[in-house]
């Protein structure tokens, strides 16, 4: 059944915003007005992202509220006021999280048809060069992730039976994973049984053969590499699940019955190690851990085609922003955003549960 809903006009948008744009947000026109778009049939956005979105545009439309303005009125200056909004002189969003939030509203004014759209020329006053400022890209230094895999849960006991505890022991494999093989949140937790290679090369490492499959619609085929040094856990957990009879092909289901993690979830599990670690970074997510895989790869001499296919990215740029990593954050550069982190980015910290 198409999710295509009735399109709501502008009087609609002032007169319930949040309404209409949650309306909006699951629909197809809403993947077209993304410039990345390159389906030639879009599919909407997860449910992930669309909540994403709501919170982004409800944190606006309560802006508006306050400034007793409508959607209809707003001006590119009065777009500018928001982004800049300061709460005992310090800003509301840095600047990367700003153009976030531009860009999301010049989607909105393009599916109104306004003309001009004020968001498009507030992003023309907005000066690009801050974001890299701050936003830095966090990385950690080997010390660093050597606590991270030290505070990870703890795995299971020779003398161990039964399914009491399983779902910390996941947690352990799954952020082996992504720190050591360099995977995005959304690749964990789509991976599957079948991805993962069962013959280890001369240096104990298996190949993860990532497939679009389950994961986010940015994710490419491509090949990535667990070391030694993980092959055991992933394979001690592995066995677990089969002993533990979980249907379907996720590696790290949510279940018992092999429901699907929400990325929120392991965002607060990620966030969990860190904090036991007692390692401080700006986003303690699994972000973080890619930086580092990619930042690790650059310094041992990969090029920038072999960074470009084992990250699974579309463009070497991309690849390339990687080198800018620095474990003090102050002196990094953000990569290009990535629909797949925007929990890192937007939504406020949860407590770890």
């Amino acid at each position: 059944m198409s999710t295509t809903q009735p399109k709501h006009t502008a009087a609609d948008w002032d007169r319930a915003p949040n309404v209409a744009f949650a309306a909006f947000v699951v629909t197809p026109e809403f993947v077209l007005t993304s410039s990345r778009q390159r389906d030639i049939v879009p599919m909407p956005v997860s449910a992930e992202s669309a909540a994403v979105y709501k919170f982004m545009f409800g944190k606006f439309a309560a802006w508006m509220v306050e400034q007793r303005l409508k959607i209809s009125t707003v001006s590119a200056a009065d777009l500018q006021r928001f982004v800049d909004n300061r709460t005992n002189g310090k800003r509301d969003l840095n600047s990367k999280i700003a153009y976030r939030y531009l860009r999301l509203l010049e989607r909105c004014y393009d599916w109104l048809e306004r003309s001009p759209n004020p968001a498009r020329d507030a992003i023309a006053a907005t000066d690009r060069a801050h974001i890299a400022k701050d936003a830095p890209m966090a990385a950690l230094n080997g010390d660093e992730l050597e606590r991270f895999l030290a505070a990870l849960p703890a795995g299971r006991a020779p003398d161990q039976s039964g399914s009491a505890g399983w779902k910390r022991r996941r947690d352990r494999a799954m952020q082996i994973v992504m720190a050591l093989s360099g995977l995005r949140v959304a690749e964990a937790v789509g991976l599957l049984v079948d991805e993962i290679g069962r013959q280890a090369d001369v240096e104990g490492a298996i190949e993860i053969n990532i497939t679009p499959e389950q994961k986010h619609r940015t994710s490419y085929e491509h090949t990535a590499k667990l070391p030694r040094e993980g092959v055991a856990e992933l394979e001690a957990w592995l066995r677990e699940r089969a002993e533990l009879g979980i249907p379907g092909d996720l590696v790290f289901p949510a279940s018992l019955e092999g429901d699907t993690l929400h990325k929120a979830t392991v965002y607060r599990q990620v966030r969990a190690t860190f904090e036991r670690a007692g390692v401080a970074v700006p986003r303690a997510g699994g972000r973080t851990l890619r930086n580092t895989f990619a930042a690790r790869q650059w310094q041992q001499g990969a090029t920038p085609d072999e960074m470009t296919a084992v990250l699974g990215l579309a463009l070497e740029r991309s690849a390339q922003a990687y080198k800018y990593a620095r474990t003090n954050p102050e002196d990094g550069v953000e990569q290009e955003g990535d629909p797949d982190d925007e929990l890192d980015d937007v939504l406020p910290p949860k407590p770890a549960g």
